[in-house]
């Protein structure tokens, strides 16, 4: 899509139609990245179309998991006029006005207490703010498709929230608030995040969810796969494209950088750990970081080998 003159159109011809994904990890306060790559995006994006042109006018699918499902939030979630509610600029201010008070900081041992009879942090502050600014959004509300995953603790299974299925299913028609509460509910950090819907016919359903990020700290090839279920059940937004046509994908997928725990531990280390040591250990967690940094790993090495298979490494970006 592309945004010219107050309205959204196609940036290539109806016969060479690209599904734009723009994917976002998982990284607590390091989505500051992102943020930072997504405001000099926006202001490149705004030289060419105006100053109203916003990201959410160019993606088919905007995929965020944890910080980045919040980052997804801000940037697709309508505010005044139905427009975008922030401006890709004001993301980073919106973290480092809040982030103090989101991550409190506490004395070392104080903080090692905490990790070991609950969360790091009780979430309030986060939750209350999430809430203030989401207020009554719904997941269908958004302005362009967005895709988030969660992890439900209960089932233990994924549990993906996107805006294609919430127009078809009412029961994941949530709040965009409790999607994003629970998206960035990491294990040991934050509380995992309890709430209910309702069906079309009034039945309940409830769910049990922690961060995405314990199996999709990458959204780009969940983004993928939501968009590829759409083209089967032929889905008119992405006609003339085939289910498994990646060739038409064009993806951006951002990171968060990474902790300073490389090369922290070895295995002369590890090999003493129990419970504790594998769940708090030098202000890190260590079985946290394995999941969701190798996990991101592996969705960018499959998604970097698919586009090169397909000769159209072009399309795809990972920073």
């Amino acid at each position: 899509m592309a945004f010219t003159n107050g309205k959204i159109s196609n940036l290539a011809s109806p016969s060479k139609k690209l599904v734009t994904i723009l994917s976002i990890d998982g990284g607590g306060i390091r989505g500051i990245i992102p943020g930072t790559i997504l405001a000099f995006l926006e202001s490149k994006l705004q030289e060419l179309d105006g100053v109203d042109a916003r990201l959410a006018d160019y993606f088919d699918v905007v995929a965020g998991t944890s910080t980045g499902g919040l980052v997804t939030a801000m940037l697709t979630a309508p505010g005044r006029d139905k427009r975008p509610m922030f401006a890709a600029e004001e993301i980073n201010e919106f973290y480092l006005e809040n982030s103090p008070s989101i991550f409190p900081q506490t004395c070392g041992l104080l903080s090692m207490l905490r990790a070991v009879v609950g969360p790091k942090y009780n979430g309030k502050y986060l939750h209350s703010k999430i809430q203030q600014l989401l207020g009554d959004t719904r997941l269908h509300q958004t302005l362009t498709n967005i895709v988030m995953p969660t992890f439900d603790i209960k089932l233990l299974q994924p549990c993906i929230f996107s805006t294609l299925e919430a127009k078809s299913v009412p029961s994941k028609d949530a709040l965009l608030s409790d999607i994003c509460i629970s998206t960035s509910a990491a294990p040991t950090y934050l509380p995992g995040h309890y709430f209910e819907t309702k069906d079309s016919e009034g039945n309940k359903r409830s769910f049990n969810l922690v961060d995405g990020g314990v199996t999709a700290n990458n959204p780009t090839l969940v983004a993928m796969n939501s968009v590829a279920k759409e083209i089967f059940t032929e889905n008119q937004d992405f006609f003339p494209v085939k289910p498994m046509d990646y060739g038409k994908f064009l993806v951006l997928s951002l990171g968060t950088g990474s902790a300073k725990v490389e090369e922290r531990f070895s295995v002369q280390d590890s090999s003493k750990w129990g419970v504790l040591g594998w769940l708090y250990n030098k202000g890190t967690t260590p079985l946290v970081n394995i999941f969701t940094q190798g996990s991101a790993d592996m969705v960018d090495i499959h998604a970097s080998v698919l586009f090169q298979a397909l000769h159209c490494e072009k399309n795809y970006l990972r920073i």
